[in-house]
């Protein structure tokens, strides 16, 4: 880390806190209810409802069909675009037809059993699952073969097939859906941990503990000097007796300040904080339009866990964008289909067509794909001139002339101004050299300070 280290206070624990520790202590597969929790810890059962709804979110624990909430282990973000069986009967609204004790396991990928079974079984190995229709033979070797089994069609199987998903501990799941409607169920969950896993979190480039440096409210000019001296650095979160953040202190807060006065009395309250699980993105935007230069960060009840900086931030994000990509978002699936090119002026010019997925309810294209469309040119145009992130301030934009399907557009960014924190731009689209869609947006520049 580049900024602002240092050592956290101790602090008592939070009934939140030791409900939270209570529920990771637990072991695997046990089951939680709010009622029992608040029982066991003499709490009331908003304060254990309201535990458990973090546990969950923080992956702690987990609710299950059938079942209730138990206590799962705690799954690492690389292990973030991997499915758990468990998580697919409750995707296809399954059965369990056996292999129960095997549903958290994890497969790593799926196999169609479209073909004669000789060639099915060339492509099923360990940890695959295996979407086939009520063929009992092809769920035996698939079992052998240490896969799991997704019967389509809500067709059963043998009891002989039964017994052995259930010694192998392999789970053999029957859904009333069909094979291509569970194909793009599974697909999609995939798809889309890949996208959640490509996201960079706060909690992804703090250390785990992490030292920070903080003052208390009843502590002096005196303090801050000293504190600046011995780290070097300028910038303190301010913490009470509990060490929740209560404010922020900077050498800007200092000007004037006499040497008797307290923190308290020079701080800046309520600092703008952001949790753990936020991302890295959302703590860049943050800190642009809060023009701050570094970010504490806390759990849940408020308590410093970390900090990070501007430079943190962007370093992370460059580092980011050096890395492969696997999944896209609906904003790159949109701009995929759009070609850089440049003029006889040398000035950017982006083309590509109007594909069915972009138009809206009367067949023409969406405003809102329009609008993306638009602010990628202009992210593109900036890019082109100056290797920067920006985060859109103001967007005026006009519709001029309904866009077709198939229509093959150009789109037009012209950058107007670009200083070091902020870009004005005038993003214009063409149909057949006709004007059909206009922007003017400004924007802040993400850059290091």
């Amino acid at each position: 880390m580049d900024d602002e280290l240092g050592t956290v206070l101790p602090d008592a624990a939070t009934k939140h806190e030791q409900i939270l520790k209570y529920i990771e202590g637990l072991k695997i597969g046990s089951k939680i209810s709010v009622r029992k929790v608040a029982e066991k810890l003499g709490v009331s059962e908003g304060t254990a409802y309201r535990a458990i709804k973090e546990a969950d979110a923080i992956g702690l624990v987990a609710t299950k069909e059938r079942v209730g909430t138990v206590r799962v282990e705690k799954k690492l973000r690389d292990e973030l675009d991997k499915l758990t069986f468990a998580e697919v009967v409750n995707m296809v609204d399954g059965d369990v037809l056996g292999g129960r004790s095997g549903l958290e396991k994890t497969l790593h990928k799926f196999v169609i059993g479209a073909m004669q079974q000789d060639a099915m079984m060339r492509y099923i190995d360990p940890g695959s699952l295996l979407i086939v229709g009520n063929r009992a033979k092809a769920h035996m070797c698939a079992l052998e073969q240490g896969a799991g089994v997704l019967i389509t069609g809500g067709f059963g199987t043998s009891d002989e097939v039964k017994r052995l998903a259930d010694a192998l501990r392999l789970p053999i799941i029957s859904s009333s859906y069909d094979t291509f409607t569970v194909a793009s169920m599974i697909n999609r969950a995939i798809y889309d941990r890949l996208i959640k896993k490509k996201i960079l979190l706060i909690d992804d480039i703090i250390a785990q503990p992490m030292q920070v440096f903080t003052l208390r409210s009843n502590q002096s000019m005196e303090d801050w000097q000293r504190m600046h001296e011995e780290t070097g650095h300028s910038r303190f979160p301010v913490v009470d007796e509990w060490n929740r953040v209560i404010g922020m202190i900077t050498p800007r807060d200092l000007i004037g300040a006499t040497s008797g006065q307290t923190i308290d009395k020079l701080m800046t309250r309520n600092p703008v904080t952001a949790l753990a699980n936020t991302s890295v993105a959302s703590a860049a935007h943050l800190m642009v339009w809060e023009g701050i230069e570094l970010l504490p960060i806390v759990d849940a009840g408020r308590k410093i866990v970390g900090v990070i900086s501007r430079q943190d931030v962007l370093k992370a994000m460059q580092h980011a964008q050096r890395q492969p990509q696997h999944g896209e978002t609906f904003e790159d699936l949109i701009w995929s289909g759009f070609a850089e090119e440049r003029d006889a002026a040398g000035q950017l010019v982006f083309r590509g067509a109007i594909t069915p997925q972009m138009t809206g309810r009367l067949g023409t294209v969406s405003e809102g794909v329009l609008t993306v469309l638009l602010t990628q040119a202009a992210y593109h145009a900036i890019q082109d001139m100056k290797k920067v992130d920006l985060v859109v301030d103001n967007m005026s934009s006009y519709f001029v002339k309904p866009l077709q399907i198939d229509s093959l557009v150009e789109i037009r960014p012209k950058i107007i101004e670009v200083s070091r924190k902020f870009g004005k731009l005038d993003v214009e689209m063409y149909l057949n050299g006709a004007l059909v869609a206009k922007a003017m947006l400004t924007a802040q520049v993400i850059e290091p300070a």
